[in-house]
């Protein structure tokens, strides 16, 4: 519509009184009609897709007293009373607060209404308002492109607690439904009448309109696709939500916004409400105000586009990669925690006697079954040996390469009956002189792909003519096919005591076929490969599709976690072997989803935040960029946030690099640079946890393996993409639990065509940039030096040698450069 023809229109308004108003685009056309109950939406027009515009009033929650904080009964919802059990101590805390009246959408009473007025502001803008005994309330209705930008405006008349929801724009059937997705927390294409399992897992969408909160919704926008190809989201402007770091304080507790799939009525329908009753602001005495921003947005190309739409031009995820600075590089932070791994006091290393052979591993701080302090555990076996392999430092491979190996071999059951080939459990107990495993007294095949076959598997590579090993690895793969339904699924766990099924419940959607690629990479037997295909494709058609997965980490009961992209890139290397092409679609398919597992939100700025006693930018602390432990209700970051553990980096790298999808590089990037606030500065080791900051290890030193995996994995990936492939080293197998990183120094790569070797030189190198990455190899005549900026702007770099002298490098941004000195 021209400006003259909205000047006319509103003339015509100002002296006739209008019965119809619109607002339109190329993109959008929306049209309100008025009735004796006030402004109806008559029609929805997107993208040439017509909707079927709702008849649903507006509405307004409010109660008088404040909501309770109680969780309800599971009878009063439809839950599960047996599930969570008591048992999981880490969840119950989310459990209850997901289980309140308020979190159910339970509480208070639904006041609707439709707007008595409207106004035309110019040929793109509607005011809306309406005025009521409790409440007025003002909608300002703004084109902006393919965006309906809104706003809300509520002013009390009577005292109490209010929630502003969004208003319903269009009627969608449970049988019209694509997919629904909040990203992070809910996803599926059906409503589950099991309340329980799509709740806690995100197995299809809870039949019960929930609220779920921002500190788990990884990007503040509900999104809904229909089968006639229209994606409808609705999105919070940023500030609407709390951040999870405010001045001095930790707020990610502070619940502003509320997300769901449905309506107040069990409606299918993106709905977002602020400010959540009882909560942060939703207290008002009469004559006070409460605004909400958010934006609808309509697409056609359904959720993925419109995750990068949000992520984006929304909260400038990409644009936040400007501000990320290194104080130390991800490169000494290698060399760091070589000098920290390899001292015993700071590593909690030990050698102990398990069943008559020492073995060694160490201390594990954490929660475990029948642990009292005295847990033993390796993580990342193939980072242990590349760590030997690249430095060939005796501390490595003299004083724990061999007693790891022994932890391995002593690990397997070899008792010769049905769990023969099992993996006894990930933890040594000194005081109980056995294996466990985390959670409780059950053995699960999963566990027998990670700490027998991915480890003993990089152990292969790096020791190829062991027998030992690769007689290990038959017998446990052995005892994968032999427990393998026909279906090609796998049971989640048998009883120890009796070997029944354990948590019968659940489906095994992870990657346990990932054991059988291990095992035909090694051993050449074609049954392992036939074994891992049914595997796949019983995934594909369970798990991938429907994007319904479970989670390993037996604290919270399986909560959906990495494993989600560990099948990615086992799905991807099915694929490279099997010469499959359906194998790399879904793994394309499920990394994406994967990404629904990074925050994309607060926006990063310079604000000024204090921890403690340092001083920093709310950058450097953000949220932005992490990936979760477990997300959904009941996960780990609800307690504790995102992870520092970016094993998913170079993957995403790598399925960048194949797919062209900048967000997933743009998301590696965010992960992995400029989080020196959560890098304890003596030992280079990255705390855990978000909430713990810059603590370090902490409970977990074996976490330091699993850094040294992913920051090198990483960073090769990286060396790939920016060369064009004329940087490739042969990778290793998936790490055992936390992510998709692989190991590397087992053979020979390639550097411009000449064969090279990884190496590292402890001791023998630094670099002066802490925004320039470097990675060494050597050839038969040449030391070589790969250098990666890290940021998107040109650096210079000096790279100092103990024997090669210094050496200044210039680098475009995000660059790479490639210096040869003649080998000594």
């Amino acid at each position: 519509m021209s400006r003259r023809s909205a000047t006319l229109l509103m003339a015509a308004c100002v002296a006739f009184g209008c019965t119809a108003l619109e607002l339109r685009n190329d993109s959008v056309a929306l049209r309100w009609q008025k009735s004796r109950q006030g402004w109806r939406l008559e029609s929805v027009k997107a993208l040439g897709l017509a909707a079927t515009p709702t008849s649903a009033p507006h509405s307004v929650l409010f109660s008088a007293e404040e909501p309770g904080k109680d969780a309800l009964s599971p009878e009063t919802f439809g839950g599960d009373p047996n599930c969570p059990e008591s048992e999981y101590r880490y969840v119950t805390p989310s459990w209850k607060e997901a289980t309140t009246a308020v979190a159910l959408n339970k509480a208070g009473d639904e006041y609707t209404y439709f707007p008595a007025k409207a106004t035309r502001k110019g040929d793109d803008r509607i005011v809306f308002s309406y005025e009521g005994k409790d409440f007025d309330i003002t909608e300002d209705w703004r084109l902006q492109g393919s965006d309906l930008c809104v706003e809300l405006t509520l002013t009390a008349n009577t005292p109490g607690y209010y929630s502003m929801p969004t208003p319903k724009l269009i009627d969608v059937d449970e049988s019209a439904l694509d997919f629904a997705l909040i990203p992070g927390v809910l996803h599926g294409s059906y409503i589950n009448p099991d309340f329980t399992r799509a709740y806690i897992y995100g197995w299809g969408i809870p039949a019960t309109p929930v609220l779920y909160r921002e500190r788990t919704a990884s990007t503040h926008s509900s999104m809904l696709t229909t089968n006639d190809g229209l994606t409808l989201a609705v999105t919070s402007e940023p500030g609407v939500a709390s951040e999870p770091w405010t001045g001095s304080e930790r707020t990610s507790n502070v619940w502003r916004l509320g997300l769901s799939a449905m309506n107040r009525n069990g409606e299918l329908a993106p709905t977002l409400y602020h400010p959540v009753l009882g909560e942060e602001g939703s207290r008002m005495e009469a004559g006070e105000k409460r605004s909400f921003a958010f934006r609808y947005t309509f697409g056609d190309k359904g959720w993925w586009p419109m995750l990068n739409h949000v992520a984006n031009d929304v909260y400038g995820f990409g644009e936040g990669l400007k501000l990320r600075r290194n104080r130390r590089s991800l490169s000494d932070r290698l060399y760091a925690m070589h000098r920290y791994l390899t001292d015993d006091s700071t590593s909690m290393w030990h050698v102990v006697d398990c069943e008559g052979t020492p073995i060694g591993a160490q201390q594990y701080l954490g929660g475990v079954y029948r642990a009292k302090r005295d847990a033993l555990k390796n993580a990342d076996y193939g980072a242990m040996w590349m760590l030997g392999a690249l430095t060939g430092d005796t501390l490595v491979t003299e004083r724990r390469l061999p007693f790891a190996r022994n932890f391995k071999l002593k690990q397997q059951n070899t008792d010769g009956g049905e769990m023969d080939g099992a993996s006894r459990g990930q933890y040594w107990l000194t005081n109980s002189k056995c294996f466990v495993e985390e959670w409780g007294p059950y053995i699960e095949p999963v566990a027998t792909t990670y700490y027998m076959l991915s480890d003993l598997g990089n152990i292969a590579l790096f020791e190829p003519d062991n027998a030992e090993v690769r007689e290990l690895i038959r017998r446990s793969a052995d005892w994968l096919l032999r427990t393998q339904r026909p279906d090609g699924s796998w049971k989640v766990a048998y009883k120890e005591e009796d070997g029944s099924e354990a948590f019968a419940d659940l489906k095994d959607y992870r990657p346990t076929f990932y054991g059988l690629v291990v095992a035909y990479r090694v051993l050449g037997d074609e049954k392992y490969l036939e074994g891992a295909r049914r595997g796949a494709d019983w995934l594909i058609d369970e798990a991938v599709e429907p994007h319904r997965w479970l989670g390993v980490c037996g604290d919270t009961r399986f909560a959906p976690d990495f494993a989600t992209a560990q099948a990615a890139q086992a799905l991807m290397e099915l694929s490279e072997i099997s010469g499959e092409e359906k194998y790399a679609d879904a793994a394309e398919e499920t990394a994406r989803f994967y990404a629904t597992s990074v925050y994309t939100a607060p926006v990063l700025s310079e604000k000024d935040v204090k921890v403690k006693d340092r001083e920093l930018k709310q950058w450097q602390i953000a949220t932005t960029g992490l990936s979760y432990e477990h997300g959904g209700i009941i996960g780990s970051t609800n307690l504790h946030g995102p992870i520092l553990l970016a094993s998913h980096a170079g993957f995403f790298v790598r399925m960048a690099g194949r797919t062209g999808d900048a967000l997933l590089l743009d998301m590696a990037r965010a992960a992995a640079i400029g989080r020196d606030a959560f890098v304890d500065d003596k030992t280079g080791v990255a705390s855990y946890y978000w909430a713990a900051m810059n603590r370090g290890a902490g409970p977990y030193p074996h976490h330091a393996w699993w850094q040294t995996g992913w920051i090198t994995d990483y960073l090769l990936a990286e060396a790939e993409l920016r060369s064009n492939g004329k940087i490739s080293f042969p990778a290793g197998f998936i790490t055992p639990k936390v992510g998709p990183h692989r190991t590397f120094g087992f053979s020979p790569g390639t550097i411009d065509g000449e064969e090279a070797s990884l190496i590292m030189l402890p001791g023998g190198v630094s670099c002066d940039n802490p925004d320039v990455e470097y990675l060494l190899a050597k050839t038969d005549n040449h030391l070589i030096a790969i250098l990666l900026n890290d940021v998107e702007e040109p650096q210079t770099a000096n790279l100092s040698f103990a024997d090669y002298g210094n050496h200044t490098v210039e680098l475009q941004p995000y660059g790479l450069q490639i210096l040869k000195l003649p080998l000594k």
